[in-house]
């Protein structure tokens, strides 16, 4: 699959944000955040990281990880303290690490998606999730970016990478599909005004029926053929040793009394 030729994500990022900011962007980010609020409280673990395309949008608040931080692409003003400066096709971090990986629009304005996927799958313990949010190319939106005469404007000029494409990239790093929902169901129309004419999609289209959203949640398990998970030291349960009672030597004494006799 060939790719448009994407600007480094830098140079996106305040066109995204702004996009973000908008009535509609506005909209569809609440979508998402609604739909990761629900699966994010059923993973656990010890690290989660965020990918994505604006530093200032947080998605994993309602995650009981305690290690919690964001890559950025670059330096700027309003950075938290949990923000690693990196680029997300070559994250500092080591192999194994994280217990939770979230892609918020990571792959569809990468240069490299593959390498992202990459380099999200080995940074992923055995065991550990990996989300990836992203525009879904079967739904209204797709069709509205092939036809448009914007495609070189955010949010666009994405790749709208389709969930049977990403299926074989998962398969490829090792990562298993464990569920896909798609939501917002509504046209890419700026204007509040026409797209409440449409609210009939969002009442028959609910999540998990429909497959035509706007964006994808797909939610895949990093699962290592041959490995079996290490219990903690102080998990593990110590056997009692118990004295065994020893076979009593009294009937042979008698079977031998009545050989005698």
């Amino acid at each position: 699959m060939r790719f448009r030729q994407q600007p480094p994500l830098h140079k996106l990022i305040p066109a995204l944000r702004s996009w973000f900011q908008t009535e509609l962007g506005q909209e569809l980010l609440a979508a998402e955040r609604a739909q990761i609020e629900r699966l994010l409280p059923t993973l656990f673990g010890y690290h989660l990281l965020q990918l994505g395309i604006d530093s200032q949008i947080c998605l994993y608040d309602s995650s009981p990880v305690s290690h919690k931080f964001i890559v950025a692409p670059a330096l700027e003003l309003g950075l938290g303290q949990n923000s690693v400066i990196a680029a997300n096709e070559e994250l500092p971090l080591e192999r194994n690490s994280l217990d939770v990986v979230v892609l918020h629009h990571a792959l569809d304005f990468a240069q490299s998606p593959h390498q992202v996927l990459r380099e999200a799958a080995r940074v992923l313990r055995p065991g550990g999730h990996l989300l990836v949010l992203g525009f879904n190319p079967l739904s209204l939106w797709g069709l509205y970016s092939r036809l448009c005469r914007k495609r070189t404007e955010v949010p666009w000029c994405g790749h709208f990478i389709s969930h049977w494409r990403m299926s074989d990239w998962l398969s490829l790093v090792e990562l298993v599909e464990v569920k896909l929902i798609t939501d917002f169901f509504l046209p890419p129309m700026a204007t509040g005004k026409w797209r409440q004419r449409f609210s009939a999609l969002e009442r028959y289209a609910k999540p998990g029926r429909s497959y035509h959203g706007a964006f994808s949640l797909l939610v895949a398990r990093k699962d290592v053929v041959g490995m079996t998970p290490i219990q903690p030291e102080w998990r593990r349960r110590k056997l009692i040793s118990l004295p065994i009672p020893e076979p009593s030597a009294r009937g042979k004494h008698c079977r031998e009394n009545r050989e005698f006799r």
